[in-house]
């Protein structure tokens, strides 16, 4: 690791992804904002259903970014540059094959999610419209979360904000054109994403123009090696299923809110964006981590790779700190900007308290997830967490009984103080996997 592991590298890592995350809420609201111009509700409902539909259905995917991330970020602290490029020719090739299977599954893809989720003639007509665009933005889409993940690897969060404001001042625009000038409605909106991610991947390859320098991004036997592809296939199946588990308490959260009222679920789901945004703040840490650890694997350095777990959770457990004291001290002044239900306003402020430790409950899982992406500890990450989601499902329903929504929340903090436990008896075994001579940090 050719510069120092110092706290100015950590942050010069992260701060660029938070500030990236910083801008995904603003393309929601002027989604939103344009279509709501139209003064009818079933565009409003349309866009939000497809928006959701197909971020779902891209969600799937997600295990690209973070697999690419630790392999490549080995593979770089290796010295190995011919497969430091090969890697992002995998994850193109699987990211443009998944946005193909995509396209093709299109149709028994969109009437499973209208089966499952069922709306107006009218809504679903438009979502229809407004999807059947969008879906041939999915090869793009999945690219780049390998180019995403790649570029991280390499320490270039700079590039992945520069991608993500382009997507999403582009797409800004587009919405304001096609919808307010052109009176385009649904489709405009659709048409405006569809332009901005294919430009954002246009600018993500550019970025990676030096690995298309060489040769090695198109040397089939490299690109192909079995043994490489075979690795990289349990990393990301291991990461898949860790994600969909964590999904799964999510989802299961949100729909066990639903059967104590409207009341507690509104208020649920009003705190839920709480931990949203302490999610957003620590992803830059936790993908620091996952650059650094890697790097600091491939190049079997066991002090570096200490240094860089030390660092950069110090740097997110400051985060949360901050992020807890935020929601203690302005708390109920979100909740009132977010909604104006007296009913729901008190129902939130009852339960903010879980919400104000949920950072500091939850900070070990989440840097110790960005430790283990980088260090490819996948089949610990996917072990442990079949054991939090199963502590979790066989407390909470108990928990729930006993103190109603309560409960819920409580069954939602040990998810996570378990997590974060597993993974942390898990850590020497992959500190001493790092078995390399101690190089000075």
């Amino acid at each position: 690791m050719a510069d120092r592991l110092t706290h100015r590298r950590v942050l010069r890592i992260a701060l660029p992804i938070v500030l990236a995350n910083a801008t995904v809420p603003l393309l929601g609201l002027v989604d939103t904002g344009v279509v709501g111009q139209l003064g009818a509700a079933a565009p409003i409902g349309a866009v939000g259903l497809g928006a959701v539909i197909l971020t779902a259905v891209y969600w799937i995917f997600g295990f690209l970014r973070m697999g690419t991330t630790g392999l490549a970020a080995q593979a770089s602290g290796a010295g190995d540059s011919d497969e430091v490029a090969a890697l992002l020719s995998r994850a193109l090739l699987i990211g443009f094959g998944a946005g193909a299977v995509l396209i093709a599954a299109q149709w028994p893809i969109f009437n499973g999610a209208f089966r499952l989720a069922p709306a107006s003639a009218e809504v679903e007509a438009l979502a229809r419209d407004y999807m059947a665009i969008r879906i041939w933005s999915a090869p793009a889409t999945i690219a780049l979360y390998g180019i995403t993940g790649w570029l991280i690897a390499q320490e270039r969060t700079g590039a992945v904000l520069a991608i993500q404001l382009l997507m999403n001042g582009l797409n800004i625009g587009l919405d304001l054109v096609f919808v307010l000038g052109f009176d385009w409605g649904v489709a405009g909106v659709a048409w405006a994403t569809f332009i901005a991610v294919w430009a954002g991947l246009v600018l993500g390859l550019w970025y990676c123009r030096d690995a298309f320098a060489g040769v090695a991004w198109r040397t089939a036997a490299r690109v192909f090696d079995l043994i490489r592809l075979r690795r990289m296939a349990v990393v990301n199946s291991d990461i898949m299923i860790r994600s969909v588990l964590v999904q799964a308490i999510f989802v299961s959260f949100l729909f066990y809110g639903a059967g104590f009222g409207d009341v507690p679920l509104a208020a649920n789901q009003i705190l839920v964006q709480f931990l949203h945004l302490t999610a957003y703040a620590l992803d830059g840490f936790a993908f620091a981590a996952e650059a650094l650890v890697g790097k600091a694997a491939g190049a079997r350095a066991r002090g570096l790779l200490r240094r860089a777990a030390i660092l950069t959770s110090l740097w997110g457990l400051g985060a949360c700190a901050v992020m807890a004291v935020c929601f203690a001290l302005f708390g109920g002044i979100m909740i009132d900007i977010m909604t104006t239900a007296a009913e729901v306003r008190a129902a939130a402020r009852l339960y903010l308290p879980y919400v104000i430790v949920v950072p500091l409950a939850g900070v070990a899982a989440w840097m110790l997830d960005g430790i283990f992406i980088g260090a490819t500890r996948t089949a610990d990450m996917r072990n442990m967490m079949i054991v939090s989601a199963a502590v979790y499902f066989t407390s909470v329903i108990p928990l729930m009984a006993l103190f109603g929504n309560h409960g819920l929340w409580l069954g939602m903090l040990i998810s996570f103080v378990v997590r974060g436990v597993t993974l942390g008896l898990k850590y020497p075994a992959l500190e001493a996997a790092a078995s390399g001579p101690v190089r000075a940090a």
